[in-house]
């Protein structure tokens, strides 16, 4: 098993995560908001679109954190049902200003959900923790015409 780490700490990073996740799923119940440790982590299933050209359909188990998160806040997730199952579409990041490496880390979730992150620096990772399956099949997105 080839098992894929990275690590961001600066916006561009976190977009290469961004496309990594895109399309993973997931249960509500595998979000965690750890206050005292000023951690959030997820786990998830991502579609594995870098094999894409292969032709194979995968996903894998991979593991997400963010470390420095000063609150979190959601929007439309249903935090009461941990057996909810989400779908990221993206992660944003949107700076407090040109001189504080701090600012808000969203999560977009299909269904318009989103959680909002307040971090002090982007300090992140994501790491594939399982080996790989087969897919039911491949995330389809509408276009713009």
């Amino acid at each position: 098993m080839k098992r894929e780490i990275l690590a961001a700490e600066d916006a561009e990073d976190l977009q290469i995560i961004s496309a990594k996740l895109q399309d993973a799923v997931g249960r509500v119940g595998d979000l965690v908001w750890l206050p005292k440790a000023r951690r959030f982590a997820a786990l998830l299933n991502r579609f594995k679109w870098e094999n894409r050209h292969g032709g194979d359909n995968l996903r894998v188990r991979s593991g997400l954190y963010f470390n420095g998160v000063l609150s979190a806040k959601s929007h439309k997730i249903m935090r009461g049902d941990p057996d909810a199952v989400f779908s990221l579409l993206a992660i944003k990041f949107t700076a407090k200003g040109a001189e504080d490496p701090g600012g808000t880390v969203e999560l977009i979730f299909s269904g318009g959900g989103t959680i909002q992150l307040d971090v002090e620096a982007i300090d992140a990772g994501l790491s594939d923790e399982s080996g790989e399956w087969a897919a039911l099949g491949r995330p389809e997105h509408e276009t713009d015409s």
